[in-house]
């Protein structure tokens, strides 16, 4: 993501689950290693091949319906991973994040030009959506849930690349207004901060961050946090209501040093009950 744009904020999934199965941060964390296993995630590396069909079976294995989405940009490739309950009554909500890393850590002052590894900036975002998928992968669907997995996030300003590629490509397909869009990046800081992202809509961010205080999770801070742009970016230029879950306060952001050790289950923990508690108001059951 690139400081000074418009960020998005996806619904969250508590609402929608309805069972016996929680949200475990400990689970999420495995999530993390799984991805890191893999190498760098970039467009053209060995792993990127590998995650995306990593993703798919996580998400058929628990009962999604998934489908790759491929399309060109520049001479690449870039593949958006989609999962859906099937049909369901009510409104459409998007939890999203994206699953590529950087293919230079330009920010490293040793090593600038070796990969990002990923741990914070990619694969903690994923492994929330994961952990949600699992929890609610048995419960029958109350509303139109939608887990969007983006490619082509972290490329941006290198070799002309732009940023939210796949998330462009994503807000482009949508046929038709989600209730609500919610991006997850960057939240498995050991020092987790989460103030509210400035481009994010308000009432929305007011919603997420409410249920999470009601839950006494105290990461959320209902104060103004960085302007940035990232995969909310193109939802919220269509008018749509998005949220940017992110801590970016994160001194290994685009470093080699964005390692396993920066990551804590309990911080993985506290956003994914924050979804769920949320989830559990947006995306009520439907009576009769």
């Amino acid at each position: 993501m690139r400081i000074g744009a418009t960020l998005l904020v996806v619904a969250s999934v508590a609402g929608c689950a309805g069972g016996t199965r929680s949200f475990e941060g400990s689970r999420a964390l495995d999530l993390v290693k799984e991805q890191l296993a893999f190498g760098p995630r970039y467009p053209g590396a060995d792993g990127h091949a590998m995650v995306q069909a990593w993703l798919s079976e996580q998400l058929q294995r628990d009962g999604w319906e998934t489908r790759s989405d491929s399309f060109g940009y520049r001479e690449a490739t870039l593949t958006n991973i989609v999962a859906d309950r099937g049909p369901a009554p009510g409104p459409l909500i998007v939890l999203g994040a994206h699953y590529d890393t950087r293919r230079l850590a330009d920010r490293d002052p040793v090593s600038p030009g070796l990969p990002v590894p990923g741990a914070d900036d990619g694969a903690s975002g994923v492994a929330v959506l994961l952990e949600i998928a699992r929890v609610l992968g048995s419960q029958p669907p109350s509303c139109d849930l939608q887990l969007a997995f983006f490619d082509g996030e972290d490329s941006g300003g290198i070799d002309g690349w732009d940023w939210a590629v796949g998330a462009e490509h994503h807000a482009a397909s949508l046929t038709r207004e989600p209730l609500a869009v919610v991006v997850v990046d960057m939240v498995g800081d050991r020092e987790l901060d989460l103030p509210i992202e400035r481009n994010s809509t308000p009432d929305l961010a007011a919603e997420i961050w409410s249920a999470a205080q009601a839950e006494h999770l105290t990461a959320f801070r209902s104060e103004a946090g960085p302007s940035l742009l990232d995969d909310h970016s193109p939802f919220l230029r269509r008018g749509w209501r998005a949220v940017d879950i992110i801590d970016f306060d994160y001194p290994s952001w685009h470093t080699t040093a964005d390692t396993l050790d920066k990551v804590s289950a309990g911080s993985l923990d506290q956003v994914g009950q924050a979804l769920m508690a949320w989830l559990a108001k947006a995306c009520l059951p439907l009576e009769g």
